[in-house]
């Protein structure tokens, strides 16, 4: 009878955490997103205040997970990135469900379950990605403990560079940066070809954004693809993507993934 009761303790714990908190499943197909705030998810907010409007596209799912703030496995949902965006900002509709959830539908995911890893930081400079610093370290350690369980990483899900159009000595070096960023990755995560996914600026912080975006189109590193945001609608007529071009970029991510991943 203790044994029975010590069951069912553990099981309504289990179900009032969320779905598989603690026991993620070892078939997870795992995406790293990272970037700024595009990625993050600047869809619905207005006056640093989401709206709450989450698209049917963007549903949450026993089949798609998010590795919280805490590193533990939960059913992902609107905002992905609450948490992990920095405090100031207010996070609402990025990419990352519709991605997911277009993915599953295709039948063609390889894997019963969709692990997301939200990384992105809003206003970050490339500079502060690269290896050695902070936003890396963590990208990596969260990525690493994404497959602890079990699973593979499906690809890196980029979208930064709106800040580096400010300066012309970021937007020059923004190539070789992207560059050094995809090779120390795989060799950190010993995934020498893991496919890099990354979004073409629809946007920017300054004068020099075809400049970023040049760099972006002519890296020339195998399994690094480009998809192009440029002409999806702006909320703000400035920067940051609406929540139904949020939704349009991620089938364009999955489309993506589907074809090279």
């Amino acid at each position: 009878m203790l044994l029975l009761l010590l069951l069912l303790v553990a099981s309504s714990s289990l179900s009032q955490e969320g779905v598989l908190a603690d026991v993620p499943p070892s078939n997870k197909l795992v995406f790293i997103l990272a970037g700024q705030s595009n990625m993050a998810g600047r869809g619905g907010v207005v006056a640093n205040r989401w709206d709450g409007v989450v698209p049917g596209d963007c549903a949450p799912s026993p089949a798609v997970l998010r590795l919280s703030p805490d590193l533990r496995w939960e059913e992902a949902r609107e905002p992905l990135h609450a948490g992990i965006d920095a405090a100031n900002h207010a996070v609402g509709v990025g990419p990352g469900m519709a991605f997911a959830n277009a993915l599953l539908r295709s039948g063609r995911a390889g894997g019963a379950v969709v692990g997301l890893v939200p990384c992105a930081v809003g206003g970050t400079r490339m500079a502060e990605w690269g290896r050695g610093t902070e936003l890396y370290a963590e990208m990596l350690r969260r990525a690493r403990v994404a497959v602890e369980t079990g699973g593979r990483i499906g690809a890196l899900l980029w979208y930064q560079g709106e800040s580096d159009t400010v300066r012309w000595s970021d937007a020059t070096e923004y190539g070789r940066r992207m560059g050094m960023l995809v090779r120390d990755l795989r060799a950190d995560l010993g995934i020498p070809h893991l496919l890099v996914i990354q979004v073409g600026l629809a946007s920017g912080l300054g004068q020099y954004t075809q400049v970023v975006r040049d760099a972006q189109k002519g890296i020339k590193l195998r399994n690094v693809r480009f998809v192009d945001a440029m002409g999806l609608p702006l909320q703000d007529g400035h920067l940051h993507l609406s929540t139904q071009a949020q939704v349009q970029l991620g089938r364009m991510l999955a489309q993506s993934y589907l074809n090279y991943g």
